[in-house]
């Protein structure tokens, strides 16, 4: 929203908004997918979780996944309520993995390969950019510029012979986060990341 007002030097200021965007192909797919077991005996559902999750990074290794690391381990207890009775149903162990590469084409792969050993948790799948700061800053600089092609062009309606002169540049905006891609466990996991766009907003006031 764009705002003019003058101040108490008898100088006139515009408050003028500009955005920018800067639209990327990702280059890196982040995948948090694991095991979940389920039993009474805590040592046992924690051995076969450790077995299959296991058996998943050694999978992603033979096909060149070198980045992978637990995001979350817990072990939680479950309960049932019948006729307002609590019954102990055992324990719950849920391990998660976060993969990391670079080679998006691989994504349904890996997907099918962890379910196919035994993972049955895919909470998320993120498509990032790795140098996020740099295209961020140019879109900061396509909001700022926005902004002043804004005030320039009030400036030819005004009938001013110079341009506005900016005194106060204020960012609002911030580093975006990782776009999520959720889906449900399925046979022939086609992934189609799109395209990310990386958007910037400045507040510039100027003097004229």
């Amino acid at each position: 929203m764009n705002n003019y007002y003058h101040d108490n030097n008898l100088h006139k200021t515009m408050t003028l908004t500009g955005q920018g965007q800067v639209t990327l192909v990702p280059d890196t797919a982040v995948i948090h997918l694991g095991v979940q077991t389920n039993g009474e005996n805590l040592v046992t559902i924690q051995s076969e979780n450790a077995k299959t999750t296991q058996s998943i990074i050694q999978a992603l290794q033979r096909m060149g996944i070198s980045d992978v690391k637990t995001s979350q381990y817990t072990i939680n207890k479950i309960y049932d309520y019948e006729d307002g009775k609590q019954i102990d149903r055992g324990y719950s162990v849920r391990n998660i993995l976060e993969i990391r590469t670079n080679n998006l084409e691989s994504v349904g792969k890996i997907i099918d390969t962890s379910v196919s050993l035994g993972a049955n948790v895919v909470d998320l799948i993120s498509f990032e950019v790795l140098n996020k700061e740099y295209y961020y800053q140019q879109a900061l600089n396509l909001a700022i510029m926005n902004a002043i092609q804004k005030s320039e062009s009030i400036a030819r309606n005004l009938g001013l012979s110079t341009n506005p002169i900016p005194t106060r540049i204020v960012e609002n905006s911030s580093l975006p986060i990782p776009r999520p891609y959720r889906r449900e466990l399925a046979s022939e996991t086609p992934i189609l990341p799109g395209n990310i766009s990386i958007d910037a907003s400045a507040t510039i006031d100027f003097s004229y």
